[in-house]
């Protein structure tokens, strides 16, 4: 993940890690029923899905709908609220020091915030919620954040990516809104970490393709639910 948090690459496929069919809604709104079925089989860390997941041709882009690229945030924004809310409730927040923590607690808020958001502007066609395994990052103070940093990051180039892409102008507002506050979230966590807060003069965007190979990649979307003994629940979904 950006923001030098490195997680290598596994050889689940799709259909191994989406049990909820979450991630898949989304590309079957943007790639279409038949190409999403087969990037369902393909191995996630083989050449051939990176050579398939090609951006959709520039006439099938204007056929997309403001709601499969909401969803994806939403699917995002799930990731991020449940990331935040392990670290609060296995305590690595209760550990951290009063300015680190409030950071996390005011991050957290405001990742729920979000979701509780799109969900109200999607109503019934929203995504379901998949399950989440952060894998023991949360547990670590130092882990959380760095992983938070590259999260941030990451939500900033998804939404400068995609905002010339919704029909709808007000949408394009209000993403422009969750986009400045994605950004402070970013500098707020690079400070901490004693990283410089804004490395370049321009942001670069990311599509909505590349950013779902890099979620892939984490593996956090879990297979399926669990406890483990005498913890606090390890998925939280």
């Amino acid at each position: 993940m950006p923001g030098g948090h490195d997680i290598s690459e596994g050889t689940l496929t799709l259909e191994e890690i989406d049990v909820d069919g979450a991630i898949q809604e989304g590309l079957v709104g943007v790639y279409g029923r038949t190409r999403a079925e087969f990037l369902r089989k393909v191995s996630l860390g083989g050449a051939t899905l990176v050579a398939t997941l090609a951006i959709p041709a520039v006439a099938e882009a204007g056929k997309k709908k403001d709601t499969d690229y909401l969803n994806f945030d939403l699917v995002f924004e799930y990731l991020q609220a449940a990331f935040y809310t392990e670290a609060e409730e296995i305590g690595t927040v209760a550990r951290m020091s009063p300015s680190r923590a409030n950071w996390a607690r005011t991050l957290g808020a405001h990742e729920r915030a979000h979701v509780h958001i799109l969900k109200q502007v999607l109503g019934s066609a929203a995504a379901a919620k998949p399950a989440f395994n952060f894998r023991g990052v949360t547990d670590s103070e130092q882990e959380f954040i760095k992983t938070a940093v590259a999260m941030e990051d990451l939500t900033v180039a998804l939404l400068l990516g995609q905002t010339n892409h919704l029909a709808n102008r007000k949408l394009v507002a209000a993403l422009l809104s969750l986009l400045t506050v994605e950004a402070r979230h970013a500098a707020w966590a690079r400070y901490l970490v004693g990283t410089v807060p804004v490395q370049r003069s321009l942001d670069g965007p990311l599509t909505t393709r590349a950013v779902g190979r890099v979620v892939a990649k984490t593996r956090f979307i879990a297979r399926r639910p669990g406890v483990k003994a005498k913890r606090k629940p390890k998925f939280t979904g």
